[in-house]
């Protein structure tokens, strides 16, 4: 991809687009800028059309710098066609997404209602004293980066804990305490629900779509989980199938001669609408004739009126 036909794919966005991605490439350090020309290939290739892969560019970048940064923006809006107030539009709308250097581990504690009710409010006070952090803060030594979530469609574990989105269930004060020590002292950390926890960088790069292999290891789905399968089974319980629609071949919207279709009831607002003085007074709509008017017409003005028939 050259200068111009980047320029020109960017045309009317102003002029973020710089060049080629060798040339945002070139902030990078000679083999990493390699390895990511290589892997932004791939990623492309899995879309057709090319800014379709911004989000999982956005992950690589993160698996090389550990945040969006501007050297990244550079990077994907260059490889995508895109001005890099595009790629930073997207980058900042998600929370996925990191503006400032991320820990080598996200430790999210969710503190949305049900897991709050369960402790997730104390779990995240006491997590917050004990590293000396705040949410959306990293410790000192660049380890943990601690963060308040949203649900995480775990609440039959509540209150639940995630590391680089590997689930920690049943969380209590003392077992997120342990948690984070041991991610600190780099101690091996098996998830309760999956594989052992990798590093954010790690991570990112799967998020990008390259397989780290370890995809079953672990359990999976816990018990609390699949208890409604294994209760539909047990009594041979099966969704209903969804009907399919019978087709004579003719289109399922009339047409009045136009080449459009009739407009319905539910379709039209006109004649729901409160009329206005004109209406009122003649009876009339907007696109009725005055001879299919509601009501009968008005009387001529005094002086014009016709004789009866």
């Amino acid at each position: 991809m050259t200068t111009e036909s980047v320029t020109s794919a960017g045309a009317g966005r102003g002029p973020a687009v710089i060049g080629t991605p060798a040339a945002a490439g070139s902030l990078y350090p000679k083999e990493v800028a390699a390895r990511l020309r290589e892997d932004a290939a791939a990623v492309v290739a899995r879309y057709p059309e090319p800014r379709s892969a911004l989000l999982p560019l956005l992950h690589l970048i993160q698996s090389v710098d550990s945040f969006v940064s501007p050297r990244g923006v550079a990077f994907c809006a260059e490889t995508l066609g895109l001005s890099r107030a595009e790629v930073s539009a997207v980058a900042t709308f998600y929370s996925q997404y990191k503006r400032k250097p991320n820990g080598a581990y996200t430790v999210g504690v969710c503190t949305n209602t049900l897991c709050a009710v369960m402790g997730g409010d104390d779990v995240f006070a006491t997590v917050s004293a004990h590293l000396g952090i705040g949410n959306d803060e990293t410790t000192d030594d660049g380890q943990v980066t601690l963060e308040r979530l949203e649900c995480n469609a775990a609440c039959d574990y509540a209150p639940v804990v995630m590391v680089n989105w590997e689930f920690f269930d049943n969380a209590t004060p003392a077992s997120a305490v342990d948690l984070v020590d041991r991610l600190r002292a780099g101690e091996r950390v098996e998830a309760s629900r999956g594989p052992v926890v990798q590093d954010f960088k790690a991570v990112s790069r799967v998020l990008a779509g390259f397989e780290d292999g370890l995809v079953d290891d672990g359990p999976s789905a816990g018990e609390a989980t699949l208890v409604g399968l294994r209760i539909s089974r047990e009594h041979d319980w099966h969704a209903p199938a969804y009907p399919e629609a019978e087709h004579d071949g003719e289109s399922d919207v009339a047409e009045d001669g136009t080449g459009r279709g009739e407009v319905g009831e539910e379709q039209s607002s006109s004649e729901h609408a409160e009329p206005t003085p004109h209406e009122a007074t003649t009876g009339e709509r907007p696109d009725e004739p005055a001879d299919q008017a509601g009501t009968e017409p008005t009387s001529p003005k005094s002086g014009t009126e016709g004789t009866k028939e």
